[in-house]
């Protein structure tokens, strides 16, 4: 018989990751039978009552098991629920070292034509009153082979999920890395936080608070997840003490790698006495990936989508012997089919009469850059010059440092980090040196010294042969993931740095400091917003007025008086571009 493994990686009451892993079950449940999941709830309560845990998924066709009226898609192929019985959760394993997989690429199972006309559809649907909203998904499908478990921590490490899991089941291997918590019971306190409204990242801080001020400023989203909230708050009275139904947190934005997520909480006490089989023929499933009202939405989703959503959409999670319990709402999630060499993935949105088809199209992309939008593993860099026991441009440093880490979710003790190079500049009262800072995801900080040799005349540089992406979020962070400068400064050969240019054809910066270039006396540094770093010399030189932003593009090389390049450790340096500039 094969040994499952589940593990999980939710987010305990406190809002810290606590990983739990069950493996060896003493029974496991499954059917595919809606006729026999009243028995499996009760068999699981009989377990609990027992001592024993249980942990597993139900998937969204589950539904009509709890509400007899709620309709879905026919023809699952997963078990309709699966839940093992185990004696304890064991102690968290080692995570294994990286395997190799490989997943083709991902195609969309309609065209986006059809999945316009399904808009299309949901808004004929609410213009004749069946409907408020209804959350529209889609699947896409690829080929898979190789190691899931390397599969699921690269997406759990692209989503900087609160709720991943990894369930091995055999056949098929559930990888969720899912931001969203469907309920949470503990000590008899229910929880649940829905997700809805959605809005890409920015490419740093200042756009990320632009567009979290655009999300929570927008009717349409604030209108979709007030429907939910509502929807929730009327399933939850069905299980709460009368009158302790309430929001406690509305419209908050949380951010994840690739989108920014409107969210709300609400609470409730719990009426004692009541089942596993009670909760979910209140909850299930969450409102916040149906629509409202929940059963007619149901019914019109199950006509307009071309096939079941299986564990997608449903519910993951584990109950204790207490009956404390945490479920996620399954979405961000692949499903690998170990015997077909396949894997699917579930993507959607809540549509309303507001919503339009372009914009529902580009968030369904937002959603899925979690599939392929690989997150290296990197730290947060900041190099200073420390000249006779100062830092010159300190402020400078720890502003863009604070402002990085807010953007990536790292914990930057600010005050730890100046300890660090208070230290530093103690053993090092005289000379000159570069010293390198480093900050990990854990907040951890170390600064090394280097002595500095001064930088003078002219240094040689040379165009890159490929352009960056501007839309690169590293382009604006300074970090050890530096490939797109490595690349680039390799392909320099024996010149000092590379200019790097955008897809418009804009210059950017240089592989490791900023581009200034001068006109009649006048110096001009490209925007940030071309794809850059903003070098706390530029800044400091942007402040005082000592140079001025303007577009520089890359074929206007030979119409400036000089090329500089800047940074806060080496200053000003001549460039020898390798093209005539204008002679004065």
């Amino acid at each position: 018989m094969y040994n499952p493994h589940l593990v999980y990686e939710f987010r305990n009451a406190e809002g810290n990751i606590e990983p739990i892993f069950f493996t060896e079950p003493v029974k496991v449940l499954e059917t595919h039978d809606l006729q026999d999941i009243p028995r499996i709830m009760e068999e699981i309560e009989k377990a609990l009552a027992q001592g024993f845990y249980a942990a597993g998924y139900v998937s969204y066709e589950a539904a009509p098991a709890f509400q007899a009226e709620m309709q879905v898609k026919a023809g699952a192929e997963m078990p309709l629920i699966w839940f093992g019985i185990f004696r304890q959760p064991k102690a968290p394993e080692p995570e294994p070292a990286a395997e190799p997989y490989r997943v083709s690429s991902w195609r969309m199972a309609s065209s986006e034509d059809q999945y316009k006309k399904g808009i299309a559809d949901i808004k004929t649907a609410i213009e004749e009153g069946h409907t408020y909203q209804v959350n529209y998904t889609e699947r896409l499908h690829a080929s898979f082979s190789g190691s899931d478990r390397s599969f699921y921590r690269q997406l759990a490490r692209n989503q900087q999920a609160g709720y991943g899991a990894y369930l091995n089941l055999g056949r098929y291997r559930i990888l969720s890395a899912s931001p969203e918590l469907f309920f949470r019971v503990q000590d008899g306190r229910l929880t649940t936080k829905p997700m809805k409204g959605t809005a890409a990242r920015g490419r740093n801080l200042a756009e990320d608070r632009a567009k979290a001020q655009q999300l929570l400023a927008s009717e349409k989203e604030r209108a979709e997840n007030l429907m939910i909230v509502d929807l929730l708050r009327n399933d939850m009275s069905r299980l709460a003490e009368s009158g302790t139904v309430q929001a406690s947190k509305l419209f908050e934005v949380e951010a994840y790698p690739t989108v920014l997520q409107l969210t709300s909480t609400i609470e409730a006490d719990l009426v004692p006495g009541l089942t596993v089989y009670d909760w979910f023929k209140a909850l299930f499933p969450c409102g916040s990936i149906t629509g409202a009202p929940k059963i007619s939405t149901m019914q019109f989703i199950a006509a307009l989508e071309q096939s079941p959503r299986e564990v997608y959409c449903g519910a993951i999670g584990f109950i204790t012997p207490e009956k404390n319990a945490v479920f996620s709402v399954p979405i961000r999630t692949v499903v690998v089919d170990a015997e077909k060499g396949n894997a699917q993935y579930g993507v959607g949105g809540g549509i309303t009469w507001d919503s339009t088809s372009e914009g529902e199209f580009e968030e369904l992309y937002a959603k899925a850059k979690v599939l392929t939008a690989e997150r290296p593993e990197f730290s947060l860099l900041e190099s200073l010059k420390l000249e006779d026991g100062v830092f010159p441009l300190l402020p400078y440093h720890l502003n863009r440092l604070e402002a990085s880490a807010k953007y990536f979710g790292f914990p930057a003790d600010l005050a730890k980090v100046e300890q660090r190079l208070a230290a530093c500049a103690e053993a090092h009262p005289q000379g000159l040196y570069k010293v390198r800072l480093l900050v990990d995801k854990m907040g951890g900080a170390v600064a090394e010294a280097q002595p500095l040799q001064p930088t003078t005349g002219r240094l040689k540089a040379v165009l890159a042969k490929e352009p960056v992406d501007s839309s690169n979020p590293f382009l604006f962070h300074k970090t050890t993931h530096r490939k797109v400068y490595d690349e680039a400064q390799q392909d320099a050969d024996t010149a000092f740095t590379a200019l790097l240019w955008n897809e418009n054809g804009e210059l950017t910066e240089f592989t490791i400091g900023n581009l200034v270039v001068e006109k009649d006396g006048r110096f001009f540094t490209p925007p940030v917003e071309s794809g850059l770093l903003a070098g706390t010399f530029r800044q400091q030189l942007l402040d005082n007025g000592n140079i001025e932003e303007r577009i520089v593009r890359k074929d206007s090389l030979a119409e400036w008086d000089a090329v500089w390049f800047i940074n806060g450790v080496r200053g000003w340096v001549e460039i020898d571009i390798g093209i005539p500039v204008k002679t004065q």
